[in-house]
């Protein structure tokens, strides 16, 4: 009996009966499309290369990891690029499904017991502190707190357990300093692009839509590439460059010298095109922190000399002044600088709003998420500037005691595991890890850039692999004796 794919022979049964579903999906991914228009379609494009990924991090849930750490980067140019979705939350998503991969791993693999150390137990206080301030008298919207939160402490505590877990191998600081290094380099690139040929049409729409007063200055273009504004890029572009000039003058091999050299310059020129003049704090910081490690005086005077005497350059020559980025930077050591005189004016106004508050206005009430969900606060009108501003204002003085003790402790503890680490590769690696996070600490102070990405995922990432490193240290020789 002839068959078709209504009518089938027994023969034929098992090889034509798919034809049935196939048909009711295409007409129903057809009139999905034809209402919802081609980004439904898109979408549907999209889902089976979903499914695979989720597949992927079950099967190997460090891919999760990495990829997170790509999504850093690129998150916020997706954002300009695409409007609509919330692409902010895609972190979230990522981490939270890498975690569910940890979870429904082949458990005997991942021992939850390496997770009992100070640094997990010092995230999960902060966590622990900032949900108590949900019951903040102020009464904050929880909206601004659950956005707000996140970048407060949800990455913190998630991210630092997963690098426990899947970045525990020696040749994980090498993977995790090629890809932040490779990402920032490509990022410095993108930014001369901005600069010398222009952005693109979804970045004027950016501009145009509000960030144009803080990015164009006297019709000169602060360089965001990538990045969510020019103060996260100059500062992250600082970091990386500190970190790449600690690594190329180790105790490496020719060639990689010559690659971090190579890739510190690039990078420095895009801190420098940024036009952020915080940045020299990452400088600054990182570049001292790496001097007290080096353990070699004629290093720790040599590195001063030439530190104090670029400072001195900035603020008592007129050299480079007819570059608009130097100009900017020489700024940063001018205590007269407009810019400076109205944060400090600020401060000042939040030092008498919060000397009745302890505990602070809550989670969410200044910055972006104040002005958009505690808008009937007086907090929310006055900008922060700073992240030890915006901690102290949200947490109180009690707070930022407790998240400044916090910051001073895994500084001091990173310091204390490298004096000790013997190996001499691993040891400078170390160092450029621990200059690079101790750099954007000191930042904060001028700009925030540890609650932002990819700062803030860079640095969670570089504790985790410093508070690892006694495990893959020389041994401690023996002594035999008689």
């Amino acid at each position: 009996m002839e068959s078709n794919a209504f009518y089938i022979s027994n023969r034929n049964k098992l090889k034509e009966i798919w034809l049935i579903p196939a048909l009711f999906f295409a007409v129903a991914f057809g009139w999905l499309i034809a209402t919802r228009g081609m980004s439904m379609g898109i979408l549907l494009l999209i889902i089976p290369f979903l499914i695979g990924f989720v597949s992927l991090i079950f099967l190997k849930p460090r891919i999760g990891l990495i990829v997170f750490m790509f999504y850093c980067f690129i998150q916020p140019t997706l954002g300009k690029h695409i409007e609509g979705p919330q692409f902010g939350l895609g972190q979230d998503g990522l981490l939270l499904l890498t975690w569910l991969g940890v979870f429904f791993y082949r458990t005997s693999r991942f021992r939850f017991r390496h997770l009992n150390n100070d640094l997990v137990w010092l995230a999960l206080v902060w966590f622990a502190i900032t949900v108590l301030q949900i019951g903040n008298p102020e009464r904050p919207s929880i909206l601004g707190w659950f956005y707000e939160m996140r970048s407060a402490t949800l990455y913190w505590v998630l991210s630092i357990p997963l690098a426990f877990f899947l970045f525990n191998k020696k040749k994980d600081v090498d993977l995790f300093l090629n890809i932040i290094i490779v990402l920032s380099l490509i990022g410095a690139l993108y930014g001369a692009k901005q600069l010398f040929i222009g952005v693109d049409e979804a970045e004027n729409r950016w501009l145009e839509a509000g960030a144009k007063k803080t990015h164009i200055l006297f019709g000169k273009l602060r360089v965001f590439s990538y990045y969510a504004e020019a103060g996260q890029f100059g500062a992250s572009q600082a970091q990386l460059a500190i970190m790449c000039i600690i690594l190329a003058i180790g105790p490496h091999s020719q060639k990689l010298k010559i690659w971090y050299g190579i890739a510190g310059l690039v990078i420095f020129y895009g801190m420098l095109i940024s036009g952020t003049r915080g940045a020299m704090a990452a400088l600054v910081g990182g570049g001292f922190t790496f001097l007290v490690l080096s353990k070699q005086v004629k290093i720790l005077i040599l590195g001063g000399i030439v530190g104090i005497g670029f400072l001195g350059v900035l603020k008592y020559t007129s050299i480079g002044s007819g570059n608009d980025q130097i100009q900017r930077l020489r700024t940063s050591l001018d205590p007269e600088d407009p810019s400076l005189k109205v944060r400090l004016f600020n401060q000042k106004i939040l030092k008498d709003y919060l000397a009745t508050k302890p505990f602070g206005t809550g989670v969410g009430t200044i910055g972006q998420w104040g002005t958009t969900y505690n808008a009937d606060k007086y907090i929310s009108t006055i900008p922060p500037d700073s992240l030890y501003v915006k901690i102290w204002a949200m947490y109180g003085v009690i707070g930022f005691i407790i998240w400044f003790g916090i910051m001073l402790y895994i500084t001091g503890k990173s310091a204390g595991i490298i004096w000790k680490t013997r190996d001499p590769v691993l040891r400078n690696k170390l160092m450029s890890l621990c200059g690079g996070a101790t750099g954007i600490l000191l930042c904060s102070y001028g700009n925030e850039v540890l609650n932002a990405m990819p700062s803030s995922m860079i640095v969670y990432i570089s504790w985790t692999l410093i508070w690892l490193s006694p495990r893959w240290d020389t041994p401690q020789p023996q002594t035999i004796t008689a």
